[in-house]
């Protein structure tokens, strides 16, 4: 039978529930045991996929299309699982389903309420996943903080579904702070012995403490929490703010926190943990021979979660080309008013990301231009390459008008356009092109010489694309449509061969880079930018 293990927090957000989970998921994985693993949102949107970046960082998006919290992301990097839709549920889904049957007569004239009905459903999100994936061990995460209403249901559906699958199947781990009060010198536990009983009060309590801490905890301060919190002294752990979050497995690893995990749920799992790989590419983090500076020119640079994928697909790049990569943060708006010159200064790479909404669009365009024409390497995703094709056809093509019937529906030149099965659509949620699409590769081509193939999948999430009216006259000016979808009607990757590494890709990379198997598109750029910066050095 499926053992379930439900992660809470407590005290403040952003503890880093998500990366304990996985984390945890990373070493019970290591000890030959099948793990999933999901998130569960409180809040009302059915997914991210409508909110800005502002608010909720990026979107992760799966193979199956599933718009998803960035702590799926989280999950993909640190275990070899590929997840689905339901591996994140929000209270909008759950209440969006109980509402859709009481429309069609589901609950014989009942009166529908949150319990048991959308307990229920929540209950029946938890199975489904665990029926789905055949695992051994489904982790849940539970987002926001233990006190706040919206969870409430969440957390009373944890506490009904230990009596449903037996306690024996059940864990539940808390993530609670400890601050330390600098003025008196001290660790103090009184916010996670508040957020303990608050949990307890709902009718949870937990099996582990997991204490997110900047210092190591005394045997006293063990002491206290096990004492205060009711739990044994040695379910007491230590969450130490580490350099890395790659880091962190291994903390808990030396902790013999799998070894507790594995002793409680009575798992059949392999002796010993095979962390030596991650450990080895943690090292490799630590220790790099060079630093090479890339930009990211964007217009949520000031939160870096709307980036999260592609700050972590150059830490997994930086270590085959033994880099630390380097970010400097361009906002695309301030471009526009200062130019890109004293923004760039000094870099060795740059890389436009994805975004919606004309904002800052001319900005990231500058940014092209001046990338393009100082043959520094560059990397386009999403909207990146569409900003590239726009400034290629300004430029090149002589076309000074173009641009995307996104940003200008009336301009005379609409080289990025709407893809037609797109057209007739109304709602906003869910409706791009999303999820795990083919696309062929031109030998001969950079991006072949990264891929090493000639078919691959990539995930995709946008609405528009390159027009193919254009495609004949791009070619004679020098551009190369290095990657078409099947059926050809599609350009996903172009390239400038007359230009040391200048790549422009529909769909984004990032979703797929993993720790040990970094990302060949990432991986070659980090590459190209070592390589200018060497060539730079010793000009100078």
């Amino acid at each position: 039978m499926t053992k379930y293990i439900f992660v809470t927090g407590g005290v403040v957000s952003s503890l880093g529930k998500g990366i304990a989970s996985a984390s945890i998921g990373r070493l019970l994985e290591s000890r030959g045991l099948k793990v999933t693993i999901a998130k569960f949102d409180p809040y009302l949107n059915v997914d991210p996929g409508t909110m800005s970046p502002y608010q909720h960082g990026e979107v992760f998006v799966l193979d199956d299309g599933a718009e998803t919290d960035l702590d799926l992301g989280h999950y993909e990097r640190f275990l070899s699982v590929k997840l689905g839709r339901s591996n994140n549920v929000t209270s909008g889904k759950i209440y969006n389903a109980v509402i859709s049957k009481e429309r069609k007569g589901d609950y014989l004239g009942k009166t529908v309420q949150v319990v048991p009905h959308i307990t229920n459903e929540i209950k029946e999100a938890i199975l489904k996943i665990s029926q789905e994936q055949k695992v051994d061990v489904c982790i849940v995460e539970v987002g926001g903080t233990v006190g706040d209403i919206e969870s409430l249901p969440f957390l009373e559906a944890i506490r009904q579904f230990r009596f449903d699958v037996g306690k024996d199947n059940t864990f539940n781990i808390h993530l609670t702070l400890i601050p330390y009060i600098t003025a008196a010198g001290e660790l103090k536990t009184k916010p996670t012995q508040k957020t303990v009983a608050e949990l307890r009060g709902i009718g949870i309590q937990p099996d582990m403490i997991l204490c997110r801490t900047s210092r190591e905890l005394s045997e006293e301060v063990r002491s206290k929490i096990s004492l205060f919190c009711n739990v044994e002294p040695g379910a007491v752990f230590e969450a130490v703010d580490a350099k890395s979050i790659y880091e962190v497995p291994l903390l808990f690893h030396l902790q013999g926190l799998d070894d507790f995990i594995i002793k409680k749920l009575n798992l059949k799992s392999g002796p010993h943990a095979n962390m030596s790989p991650w450990a080895k590419f943690v090292q490799q983090i630590y220790h790099p021979q060079r630093e090479v500076e890339i930009a990211i020119a964007g217009k949520y640079v000031e939160l870096h979660d709307a980036y999260k994928s592609i700050i972590e697909s150059f830490i997994h790049a930086g270590v085959p080309n033994r880099a630390k990569v380097k970010l400097r943060w361009v906002d695309s708006e301030e471009v526009e008013k200062k130019g890109p010159a004293a923004m760039l200064k000094g870099i060795s790479g740059v890389l436009v990301p994805g975004g919606f909404g004309d904002r800052g669009i001319e900005g990231k365009i500058a940014v092209i231009k001046y990338a393009r024409e100082r043959k520094i390497p560059f990397f386009g995703i999403c909207l990146g390459m569409q900003c590239a094709v726009i400034e290629f056809a300004r430029d090149v093509m002589g076309l000074k008008q173009a641009n995307s019937g996104e940003f200008n529906p009336n301009t005379p030149d609409e080289i990025i356009s709407m893809m037609a099965d797109q057209l007739k659509i109304q709602g906003m949620g869910g409706t791009m092109r999303l999820g795990s699409y083919p696309c062929k590769v031109e030998k001969g081509t950079k991006v072949y010489q990264a891929y090493k193939q000639g078919l691959i999948h990539e995930r995709h999430r946008h609405r528009y694309e390159f027009n193919n009216i254009y495609r004949d006259k791009a070619k004679a000016k020098g551009m190369k449509l290095s990657g078409l979808s099947p059926d050809g009607n599609l350009v996903e990757m172009m390239e400038l061969p007359n230009h040391p590494w200048f790549v422009g890709v529909q769909f984004h990379p990032e979703l797929k880079s993993r720790p040990l198997t970094p990302h060949p598109l990432f991986r070659e750029f980090v590459k190209a930018a070592v390589k200018y910066r060497s060539k730079k050095i010793k000009k100078n």
